[in-house]
């Protein structure tokens, strides 16, 4: 019964390990996107000051193209609403992963509890 019950909390644990490293996947990915969200953020209000007759260039590879003020505004705009939507993609993954790694830890207090319990029957019948 102790051995059968070790297994399974070695499983559990293992499960518990792996939802914390997506959790920390999950939570970097979501630092890139505020990163992101924050450069283009930037770059959004200096668009903004600019005379309407400046000339913009966007960096594709290592070449700049002219690009139309109008048009950049309308690309940085779209940029930032895609990524506010990958943050909120991600906010989800986070809180679904936080719940996953809740029932995996109430989980492993139900086994470890089990376990002493055993542990002390095994002591007293000794």
């Amino acid at each position: 019964m102790s051995e059968d019950l070790q297994r399974k909390i070695q499983s559990e644990l293992d499960s518990f390990k792996n939802t914390q490293k997506e959790l920390q996947k999950a939570i970097s990915t979501r630092q890139q996107l505020d990163s992101q969200l924050n450069e283009n953020m930037i770059v959004k209000d200096e668009l903004e000051i600019l005379p309407k007759d400046a000339k913009v260039y966007k960096s594709v590879g290592p070449v700049l193209i002219k690009t139309e003020l109008v048009e950049a505004r309308q690309n940085v705009g779209k940029r930032m609403d895609y990524i506010k939507k990958e943050i909120s993609r991600v906010d989800d993954l986070i809180t679904s992963i936080e719940k996953k790694q809740d029932v995996h830890r109430e989980a492993l207090q139900k086994l470890q509890h089990q376990f002493q319990q055993a542990q002390v029957k095994a002591a007293l019948h000794a």
